[in-house]
């Protein structure tokens, strides 16, 4: 069965972006012991001894990552901190962003996402954009544009998707954080596969535009992937609030996330599960991993119990294909009036044909009835968690598998289909319903790959997860346990 993560820890090795969160290197810049070109030069050279073995770097911005640093760099929770951002709907003004895709290896953006420029008021220095299959549509990085991200615990395997780009940056020690994307699951999901913490943020919680301030019905949102909980908290902090022109926007915290790090969770009431939605297998190593994380949860004082929400699989799973369906069908009309191109299985890669023939054969009424599924799943979870704080499951039905069987260039799709429904069954109902959703590095398979386990709460209560994860981090220490790259 799975191992646990227990109190052995990897030797650090001297490199000062593996030994220091974000938040350290910061402070590190205050004090004047590091200065911001040095932490960019030393970040450079981890990409160019590591991004050959791994595969991570969809493009690097290196010129103007010194530019901003020359020119001076506002004061901020994180001046001076190198960063990466996924190349995946963020935008860098006069920059590409070419969404994992060999079609839109042109797109110079016209303007910055207001996340950007929010990372860039927090002191942080992009230096790149990291790896995402096309448009994100898989669980693992692989694409004709940017070929196969590999996994540092074991680079036969995938690193997860579709941030899986910034995940295997972070876990080699490339840099303490990275930005990340969640559209299914796509934060969770590379977390889990790297050892690391992920936060899906509330819907509405991070701005996702311009020039469009939702996508996929609300489902995808941004964040990052770090290895402590107080980086990814901070992070937030540094983030989080409503951008202009905005559809959605989450609760006002109470407080900083950060100072809820370390702050007693109290008894939470936490419902966990092990089979999966549509009753799909799930792997043993990875239910194990949620028992164990239960029966820890109960001695840490909190009441858990096995329950789940009574839901409709089958109108939720057809919601989420048929809005990601219908957005890929729109970004493709859009990209062909830009080129006088239309979509071909030339330009794109099969899977991704094959979805923007199906969106583009729905119609308003599909598309309304997809966001009324999804809407009355939200109903449904919110009532059952009138009775729970926290739900707890699987962030995935299997460990991280191996590279080349979850390609968006299969010969055979339903084959794909059949597997990534497998493989991802758990992590959509969040970006559904717009809960919030962490994934915690808890566990190893048989083989030596990470497994996390995902716990999810209620609407606007992130709060409740950074509490309940700097308690399980304070308790069992993660972050230093780091793959032999």
């Amino acid at each position: 069965m799975a191992s646990t993560i227990d109190d052995t820890v990897t030797t650090r090795d001297g490199n000062i972006l593996r030994d220091h969160d974000a938040l350290g290197l910061a402070e590190l810049v205050r004090k004047k012991e590091v200065s911001p070109a040095e932490l960019l030069d030393l970040a450079i050279a981890q990409v160019e001894k590591l991004n050959p073995k791994l595969n991570f770097l969809a493009r690097e911005h290196y010129d103007r990552a010194r530019k901003a640093i020359a020119k001076g760099l506002p004061d901020g929770p994180f001046t001076g901190v190198p960063w990466l951002i996924k190349d995946l709907n963020t935008y860098v003004a006069g920059e590409v962003t070419g969404q994992g895709s060999t079609w839109y290896q042109s797109n110079v953006a016209a303007q910055s996402s207001e996340l950007v420029n929010r990372y860039e008021r927090a002191g942080l220095v992009i230096f790149g954009k990291t790896t995402t299959p096309e448009f994100g549509n898989s669980a693992s990085t692989e694409s004709r544009a940017t070929g196969l991200t590999r996994n540092p615990w074991n680079p036969e395997h995938s690193a997860g998707g579709s941030s899986g780009g910034a995940a295997s940056a972070v876990a080699a020690g490339v840099l303490p954080a990275a930005h990340a994307t969640d559209g299914g699951g796509s934060i969770r999901i590379p977390a889990s596969c790297c050892n690391l913490f992920g936060l899906k943020p509330s819907r509405g919680r991070v701005p996702v535009g311009p020039p469009r301030t939702e996508r996929w019905d609300g489902m995808s949102v941004h964040h990052v992937v770090s290895h402590t909980v107080r980086d990814n908290a901070a992070l937030l902090d540094a983030t989080h609030g409503w951008e202009p022109g905005g559809r959605y926007t989450a609760p006002t915290p109470e407080r900083p996330f950060l100072e809820e790090v370390g702050r007693d969770p109290g008894r939470l009431r936490i419902a966990f599960a092990v089979n999966a939605p549509g009753g799909t297998p799930v792997d043993p190593d990875c239910v194990q991993a949620v028992r164990d994380a239960a029966a820890f949860c109960a001695s840490l004082g909190h009441h858990v119990e096995e329950a789940a929400p009574k839901l409709d699989v089958a109108a939720l799973s057809k919601s989420g294909a048929d809005i990601v369906c219908a957005g890929l069908a729109t970004e493709l009309a859009a990209r062909e009036a830009a080129t006088g191109e239309a979509p071909s299985t030339q330009l794109v890669e099969p899977v991704t044909f094959a979805m923007y023939e199906i969106g583009s054969k729905l119609t308003a009424a599909d598309y309304m009835r997809a966001s009324a599924a999804a809407q009355a799943a939200a109903v449904t979870v919110s009532e059952f968690m009138t009775g729970y704080d926290l739900m707890l499951s699987p962030v995935l039905g299997a460990p991280p598998p191996k590279l080349g069987v979850m390609s968006l260039s299969p010969t055979d799709m339903a084959a794909f289909m059949e597997l990534l429904g497998r493989y991802a069954p758990f992590s959509m109902l969040q970006n559904q319903t717009g809960q919030p959703s962490i994934s915690v590095p808890f566990a190893f398979s048989q083989n030596g790959l990470p497994i996390g386990v995902m716990f999810s709460a209620r609407y606007g209560e992130e709060a409740t997860l950074f509490r309940l994860a700097g308690q399980i981090e304070q308790a069992r220490p993660w972050a230093q346990k780091r793959p032999a790259i």
